[in-house]
């Protein structure tokens, strides 16, 4: 039976990063994941993820993104590809919204350049938007956005190269401690042991880790290119990426990159969720409307013909916020992260925090907010 000092569920975003991370550190590593790596059933596809600074989640998250920056520019060194792109970046909202006021904090709490734009100057900065007359921008210069679905396909060759064993379509169906310490793990291929095993399973995370299925909670969502009518002002270097939040919708926009089309999707979309492998991979006409009401509303000049539609799997805590933390009862499990959708940007770092985690059993960062035990009040 092959032993390994730590087993990876899941080699998406979060996963590559944390195989890489523990193999540079000279620890044996096995990551599995059910599909392709990479592959396009789970979160982390779709071309592109937005990265920002001004958090309006909450200004814990901050010092962790400092951190993911650094990481990914390093990431990109070693790979030879660039991965993080920077557009700037807009929290848009009604005057007073928390979406605004939220990044503003955060970017008073950590010192952050940002500056606040009435709906007018900021339609006139960017032309792209149509934004109500109470709205309000806040604009925040380092954000932008990270290759995704490259950015796995470095750190997985990185892991490689640093001696991680990586292992696609291997589905793991349990995990059980070892008497004396350690897990074993059950996959539909065979049997392995670790020392720890560092559950990142995304969508399935619910279903592998016991008692979390009511906290991890996967939700579908489909993301659209749409061909703009006036393609300069939707363009990299002239359209940053931004959050709006509004009543018909929370929506979040990329400029045109890599593929064609202005790229819009919507959080929450239709609010359908269950299980990951019930909720359906194929997009519909509805899907496309839920889209078309924030271009219509806010971009009216991005209006155009439908070029592509992808669906993608969400997984929501009860309170949005991510998961890392050690599974109470059972030690030798760390469980990462439910992302409620915001966390792929944070991939590089949450990579190093998990191999700190189970190195050093100790990050640098304040964790508390990411508990799981938070859900057992």
């Amino acid at each position: 039976m092959a032993t390994f000092d730590v087993i990876v569920v899941g080699v998406g975003g979060m996963g590559a990063a944390t195989c890489w991370q523990l193999a540079r550190r000279g620890k044996t590593v096995l990551g599995l994941d059910r599909y392709d790596i990479p592959n396009a059933m789970g979160s982390s596809h779709g071309v592109n993820r937005i990265i920002r600074l001004a958090y309006f989640e909450h200004p814990a998250y901050v010092p962790i993104l400092r951190r993911a920056y650094e990481l990914w520019r390093e990431t990109e060194t070693l790979a030879g590809e660039q991965l993080l792109w920077i557009t700037g970046s807009l929290d848009i909202g009604a005057s007073g919204s928390a979406i605004v006021d939220g990044a503003l904090a955060s970017c008073r709490l950590h010192g952050l350049s940002h500056e606040l734009l009435s709906a007018a100057d900021a339609t006139a900065r960017y032309p792209g938007y149509r934004l109500p007359e109470n709205f309000v921008a806040l604009h925040q210069p380092e954000g932008g956005f990270v290759a995704s679905e490259r950015a796995i396909v470095a750190a997985a060759n990185l892991a490689m190269r640093s001696g991680a064993v990586l292992r696609g379509r291997e589905a793991v169906l349990e995990f059980t401690p070892i008497a004396g310490g350690g897990v074993r793990v059950r996959t539909d291929r065979g049997v392995y042991e670790a020392g720890q095993i560092i559950v990142s399973a995304g969508a399935w995370v619910g279903e592998l880790v016991p008692g979390l299925g009511a906290s991890a909670v996967p939700e579908r969502q489909v993301l659209g290119w749409f061909q703009p009518k006036r393609p300069d002002a939707f363009a990299l270097g002239k359209f940053p990426v931004s959050n709006l939040k509004s009543d018909v919708g929370h929506f979040y926009q990329f400029p045109v990159w890599n593929v064609p089309g202005f790229k819009i999707g919507l959080y929450h979309h239709l609010r359908e969720r269950g299980a990951p492998e019930q909720l359906s991979r194929e997009p519909t006409p509805a899907d496309e409307q839920a889209l078309r009401r924030g271009l219509a509303e806010f971009f009216p000049d991005a209006d155009g013909d439908v070029l592509a539609l992808r669906t993608c799997l969400f997984t929501n805590t009860p309170d949005e916020h991510f998961i890392i933390d050690r599974l109470p009862g059972f030690e030798e499990v760390i469980v990462a992260s439910p992302c409620s959708g915001h966390g792929f940007k944070f991939a590089s770092a949450i990579g190093e925090i998990l191999a700190d985690l189970a190195t050093t059993r100790a990050s640098r960062f304040d964790l508390s907010l990411f508990s799981l035990r938070r859900f057992q009040a």
